[in-house]
């Protein structure tokens, strides 16, 4: 997609254009006419929306809309390079789209736009890249944001591992909410949405390093919606991260550091799927740190904890939630959990990797 996009044309009045090979060439990054069927033929016809399908330089919005339902943007973009590019439970199109719809959604946006950059290695198949559009454009509609711009880059083979993406999301922030992390207080409760770990274990398992047969399927969602749940039933909500890379260990250290507070976990309520908790004692991991893509930490005021809790396992991504942990004024930025033998033990941020290419 380097032609990027405002609206003007429909659907119907565009050119039909279409790949007649395999597999991507060189020759489709270098902005003649191979481009153009590749752009037309994988994600013109997935993407099809009006913001997109003018084919400019940049999708344009309107002020007065966006205003209307709040008073600030708010803007981010990740990439993914997940190996292998399907696993149990997703894809990296449906990646993409869930993390930037996520990275908006913890931040008390509501998700309204992405952009997408694909670079391409030379050699991929045409048909796969359909497949990972097809699987963009499903996720996009499901979130209910439109994918309005973007650019396709193609590099000699070797240079990259078949398929980078890089999205962009734009969201807006109704006024008068405010999340941060640096905004949690002694006495608040740590909330989760459910079981950890299910992300990082699919990875590995679609690897097939291990020789291990796991059922175990990613945990990719939209959690926009089970968001505002919360919200509306505990507005007194502190701050939201969603537990990627790192895992929620490291994002309870982003937390506690960032207010300056300690914050204590209990190692019996933390969710685990029995068959998560198998595969890292094989693999001598520590499911803390294991990547999710649909698991969020909150942390609310103990008064509305119940309701918060309430909110979230009335939603079809937060069935299994759970209070895990409270915030205390001990050390600042100490992460402790209290073990089922009674210990204690400190959790710290993620040191190096656990798993490459998790996201």
């Amino acid at each position: 997609m380097s032609e990027r996009i405002a609206a003007e044309l429909p659907a119907a009045e565009l050119p039909r254009r279409q790949v007649r090979v395999q597999r991507v060439t060189l020759a489709h990054g270098g902005g003649g006419k191979a481009m153009k069927d590749l752009i037309h033929d994988v994600f013109v016809q997935a993407f099809d929306n009006p913001l997109l399908n003018g084919l400019e330089d940049q999708a344009r919005f309107d002020l007065a809309s966006l205003s209307a339902r709040g008073d600030r943007l708010a803007f981010t973009t990740d990439s993914y390079v997940v190996h292998p590019l399907f696993f149990p439970g997703g894809d990296i199109g449906k990646l993409a789209v869930y993390g930037t719809v996520n990275d908006l959604a913890v931040g008390g946006a509501v998700p309204l736009y992405l952009s997408c950059a694909a670079i391409l290695e030379e050699g991929i198949e045409v048909e796969l890249l359909r497949r990972v559009a097809r699987s963009m454009a499903q996720a996009a509609k499901l979130a209910g944001v439109q994918i309005v711009t973007g650019d396709t880059k193609v590099v000699q083979r070797g240079a990259c591992d078949k398929l980078f993406l890089t999205t962009t999301g734009v969201g807006v922030i109704p006024k008068g909410r405010e999340l941060g992390a640096h905004l949690a207080r002694p006495g608040d409760v740590v909330l989760v949405n459910g079981l950890l770990g299910d992300h990082g274990a699919a990875i590995l398992g679609a690897r097939g390093d291990m020789q291990l047969d796991s059922p175990i399927e990613s945990d990719c969602a939209p959690l926009h919606g089970l968001i505002e749940a919360l919200l509306a039933a505990a507005p007194g909500t502190r701050c939201l991260r969603d537990a990627t890379r790192g895992g929620v260990a490291t994002v309870l250290n982003e937390m506690a550091e960032a207010s300056r507070v300690s914050i204590e976990i209990l190692e019996e309520e933390t969710p685990l799927r029995r068959e998560v908790k198998g595969f890292c004692e094989i693999l001598g991991l520590d499911p803390l740190y294991l990547a999710n893509e649909g698991k969020i930490v909150a942390v609310l005021p103990a008064a509305e904890a119940k309701a918060g809790l309430a909110a979230l396992r009335s939603h079809e991504f937060g069935r299994d939630a759970a209070i895990i942990g409270t915030v205390g004024s001990g050390e600042a930025g100490r992460v402790t959990m209290r073990t089922v033998f009674g210990g204690v033990r400190i959790v710290d941020m993620l040191v190096g990797e656990q798993l490459p290419r998790i996201c």
